[in-house]
């Protein structure tokens, strides 16, 4: 056997007292597909930020090639080979696609920045992930799928020896997640080292060769991915079995509580029209681009209509804003939940009573009605907090996206629009989602589920609107609620 290209010797992490890795002992092969595996909290993305220079480990050891190292920061571990395509966003939304790969890592010309030469790589690393996008553009006004391309290609440029991906395809279309799984394939080849993390266990069969599980920080085994199928590894994960994913579907009365009626947008929605009716879970599948985010985000009135109306509850309502929105009781919880839903470096409480901080003001914030609200959520949705004052940023993506549910959930909603709601959450955390969101629908509230994850929209909804184009293509239910039908509308060959 070669030398491990990277040796992990009892390597530990804590924070304010409460350890969340415990000697962790791994070694990793050059040119080694590795995943990582473990519930929301298990301690994954705070190892991966160990490697990469991002946290200092309480205690242990990294060995790069024999050699003991200390990766201080990212620009260190840059340095050092290594690069992470982060699962949260570090983009800077005001400098355009080339300047954000190359940001910090400059190509000079003389005394001048080489911009037509960055301009170019950029382009020859669009074309290798197989998208055109313009190395011009600039990020604000990209889509987040294709925020993600740009950490991908971010990360390529750096010619690395260990590549981090930490769900690297939660936004990505079934096309995009292929041209990934092949350039991975490619860099393995190459020699280049993948640490992988991802909740999607059919994705981990696939590609990696070894995984270690993780449990609350533990290290509970690695194993060869080909002696291991799914439903061991979520059974390893969560240290017990795991029942039906799915709660049984129940089905909506037959009033209508949401109308829409010919909604346009110019150049992303045409003649939008649809129904949805009192306790019912209504999805909307479709590829990235579609259109579905852009009609939430024109139902809650972050995105100004052309035309068209919207009917709540019988009235014809004229939503101009989101403030607008909240007083018909709808609610939103968008797919970039650290660009637009949550403030990372508030703490707990003051995230979740963001929206419905009236209630707990009378000349001044109750803040003991507001901390007794936040440990029911805390409960309800078994959020992993050191405290109830943690700050966001120190929660894990999984923990964040609890927040950010238990946030909307105080509003009292009575139609919930839920955009990519079980991004970068664990097979089990997702489980508790589905059950929950069924609970809220027999309790009378309507939703309506964007998912780029059929098997998401298959197993939870009763009747699907697919969408193409900023068009509706079909709307299916009952049987026809299958992943072959869907596909054969969202790709236009109808």
């Amino acid at each position: 056997m070669s030398e491990p290209l990277l040796t992990i010797k009892n390597i530990s992490k804590e924070f304010s007292g409460v350890r969340v890795l415990n000697n962790i002992n791994i070694d990793i092969n050059r040119g080694e597909i590795y995943g990582i595996l473990g519930e929301n909290g298990a301690g994954k993305s705070t190892l991966l930020k160990i490697i990469c220079g991002i946290y200092t480990p309480s205690a242990g050891e990294l060995f790069l090639a024999g050699r003991k190292v200390s990766v201080g920061t990212p620009m260190e571990a840059k340095a050092l080979g290594i690069s992470m395509i982060p699962q949260e966003f570090n983009l800077i939304e005001t400098l355009t696609v080339f300047e954000n790969i190359f940001l910090g890592s400059e190509v000079r010309k003389g005394f001048l920045l080489d911009k037509p030469y960055m301009r170019e790589q950029t382009s020859n690393l669009m074309q290798e992930l197989q998208t055109d996008l313009s190395p011009n553009a600039l990020i604000s006004s990209l889509s987040v799928a294709q925020k993600q391309m740009v950490e991908i290609a971010k990360a390529l440029v750096h010619d690395s020896h260990i590549l981090i991906m930490d769900e690297p395809t939660t936004v990505l279309t079934i096309h995009e997640v292929e041209i990934l799984f092949d350039l991975m394939a490619k860099l393995k080849e190459k020699g280049v080292t993948i640490l992988f993390i991802s909740h999607k266990l059919k994705e981990v069969k696939r590609v990696c060769d070894r995984i270690l599980i993780l449990r609350d920080g533990d290290q509970i085994g690695v194993e060869e991915v080909q002696n291991v199928d799914e439903h061991d590894m979520a059974r390893k994960m969560v240290g017990r079995e795991l029942n039906q994913t799915f709660p049984e579907k129940s089905f909506p009365q037959e009033e209508v509580v949401l109308q829409v009626r010919n909604l346009n947008i110019t150049n992303l929605l045409t003649d939008i029209s649809f129904e949805l009716k009192k306790g019912e879970i209504l999805g909307f599948s479709g590829l990235i681009g579609a259109g579905r985010t852009e009609l939430a985000e024109s139902l809650m009135g972050l995105r100004p209509k052309n035309s068209g109306e919207i009917t709540i509850n019988g009235e014809k309502v004229d939503i101009q804003s989101p403030l607008d929105a909240l007083k018909h009781k709808l609610g939103y919880l968008s797919e970039d939940r650290k660009g637009k839903g949550l403030l990372l470096n508030f703490r707990i409480p003051e995230n979740i009573t963001l929206i419905s901080l009236k209630k707990y003001t009378r000349w001044f914030i109750r803040k003991e009605q507001e901390a007794e609200s936040t440990r029911n959520y805390i409960k309800q949705f078994n959020i992993k907090a050191s405290s109830l004052k943690s700050e966001l940023e120190f929660l894990s993506g999984g923990n964040q996206q609890k927040v950010y549910f238990s946030k909307w959930m105080d509003t009292d909603p009575d139609i919930l629009i839920l955009d990519e709601p079980t991004r970068g959450i664990d097979v089990n955390a997702k489980r508790d989602m589905y059950h929950f969101i069924h609970s809220l629908v027999e309790a009378g509230v309507s939703c309506i589920i964007i998912s780029s994850e059929l098997e998401e929209i298959i197993g939870l909804c009763t009747r699907v609107i697919v969408m193409r184009e900023g068009r509706i293509t079909s709307e299916v239910s009952g049987e026809h609620i299958n992943e072959e039908e869907i596909m054969y509308y969202a790709a236009g060959l109808n």
